[in-house]
């Protein structure tokens, strides 16, 4: 339904009920844990990982902003969107996309809501099986990653150093998600789903471990908006 390939393909994954297995790039973000242990592990292996390391260790939550496109086979195929976001460990977050339309994602960490004005829905999942197998999970899950992502250094680009997490079973939804780190801060990802589609998110001004209000990730569906409880 992370994370906007995080995100916009985390809804399009939602609407087509395979959140299980694509639901976000939700998130390398929120594993701390067994996962902290298994990227010191990996560290060796490049540069990024080690940034990935220390931003899994080190940040608890975080809040910033994204815009996000998606190149397909024959060029630009969605409007560039623009949103805010933030979350907190463990599984705890919150994607908005505010401009040229709005659509929202929310977890609150035991249920993620995806909201579409458009539709005047509301779609709801159990966080465990929303973000799987996704690219969610590298950014604000709670699991060892490990279990379902390989990680892979790839060459400095772009001033970057860059790392890329392959989902380890076929029906992920996604082929790879390359995620950009600086100063050991995730700023850009770039997902290739199944469909050829690239999407590539930038993230700016993302504060690390800020005092976040309490209702941060309590959503409640509008008066008259339909609420679906996907299976």
């Amino acid at each position: 339904m992370f994370l906007n390939r995080i995100v916009s393909r985390l809804v399009a994954v939602i609407r087509s009920a395979k959140i299980v297995s694509a639901a976000m790039i939700g998130l390398l973000l929120m594993g701390a844990g067994t996962f902290e242990d298994a990227c010191a592990a990996a560290a060796a292996h490049g540069d990024a990982v080690g940034q990935l390391n220390r931003f899994v260790a080190s940040v608890s939550a975080a809040r910033g902003e994204f815009a996000q496109f998606t190149v397909g086979p024959q060029g630009l195929t969605k409007p560039k969107q623009f949103g805010e976001f933030l979350f907190e460990r463990p599984g705890r977050f919150s994607w908005h996309v505010l401009k040229p339309y709005e659509q929202q994602v929310v977890s609150d960490g035991a249920t993620l809501f995806q909201y579409d004005p458009d539709l005047n829905q509301v779609m709801t999942r159990a966080v465990g099986q929303a973000i799987g197998t996704s690219p969610a999970a590298i950014l604000f899950g709670s699991g060892d990653l490990t279990q379902a992502f390989n990680l892979q250094a790839l060459p400095d680009q772009d001033g970057l150093s860059w790392l890329r997490a392959l989902p380890k079973t076929s029906d992920a939804g996604f082929v790879h998600v390359d995620i950009g780190f600086a100063q050991d801060l995730p700023v850009r990802f770039i997902l290739l789903d199944g469909f050829g589609q690239t999407t590539h998110i930038e993230m700016s001004k993302l504060q690390a471990n800020p005092k976040l209000p309490a209702n941060s990730f309590k959503f409640v569906a509008p008066s008259g908006v339909d609420v679906v409880k996907a299976q």
